[in-house]
């Protein structure tokens, strides 16, 4: 029987809404679509259906771990309108990425081919032969031993922007399939770090710690160019706040 109580605990924060589209500011953590083992867990599909009483479309996804924007479409012809969009390559997206290291240079374009891992079904591997992928990368800002960066992928393979990151020696700082990182604490940035003998130390952040912070795209009933801002969580921006703090770059 579905839980509504899973349902409620999931605070989505609506970025724009009209007639034709409604984005969403996913946290990190909830899946776009149902879950094939427990399909009738949260997701944000079905937290938008009961929000707004109405039938939505799926237009792209991010992966659970993600937070960040997600448009969704409100109709069948605005559906038909986007995904094109998005299949065509129309669409500009945006994201913020903190990983291990520092990455240099300031600026490179990826250029790695992708297939899925012939062995680990749901993971995505480098391979000579695989579906062309591109991601163009930008420093924001640099830390003593990390780096935020800005990711644009300008194609949409499977876990594309985590995989170009391991490639080049740079994964996400929290990924479980990618970097083997379950989460990130302070202790590890925080010199003599104590927790009290009866607590344990909760992470910053125990997600993947990428973010879609834009996403634009021709409007499909105005048809003019829509930009979309997704506001960093709070978690991601702790562990920001935390980096500058105890490990600035100078």
């Amino acid at each position: 029987m579905y839980d509504r109580s899973r349902q409620q605990k999931w605070l989505i924060p609506v970025l724009h809404e009209d007639e034709a589209v409604i984005a969403l500011n996913k946290p990190g953590g909830l899946p776009v679509i149902p879950e094939r083992w427990h399909p009738d867990w949260p997701c944000l599909k079905s937290i938008a259906v009961e929000q707004l009483q109405a039938r939505v479309w799926v237009v792209h996804r991010l992966d659970a771990g993600t937070s960040g924007v997600v448009v969704l479409a409100k109709t069948a012809e605005a559906h038909r309108n986007l995904c094109e969009q998005f299949t065509k390559r129309r669409v500009e997206k945006v994201y913020l990425a903190i990983v291990s290291g520092n990455v240099e240079p300031e600026e490179q374009t990826i250029r790695l081919p992708l297939a899925p891992h012939p062995k680990k079904p749901g993971m995505t591997i480098v391979q000579n032969g695989g579906k062309p992928a591109i991601t163009m990368l930008r420093v924001v800002e640099r830390f003593r031993g990390f780096t935020l960066l800005e990711a644009r992928p300008q194609t949409g393979r499977q876990h594309q922007i985590r995989v170009h990151l391991q490639a080049i020696g740079h994964p996400l700082l929290v990924d479980h399939l990618y970097a083997k990182t379950e989460a990130f604490f302070l202790s590890a940035i925080k010199a003599n770090y104590r927790v009290k003998a009866d607590e344990h130390e909760q992470p910053l952040i125990q997600r993947l710690t990428l973010h879609a912070a834009t996403l634009s795209f021709t409007h499909p009933l105005r048809q003019e160019l829509f930009t979309l801002h997704a506001p960093l969580p709070k978690d991601f921006n702790a562990v920001i706040k935390n980096l500058r703090k105890y490990a600035p770059s100078g």
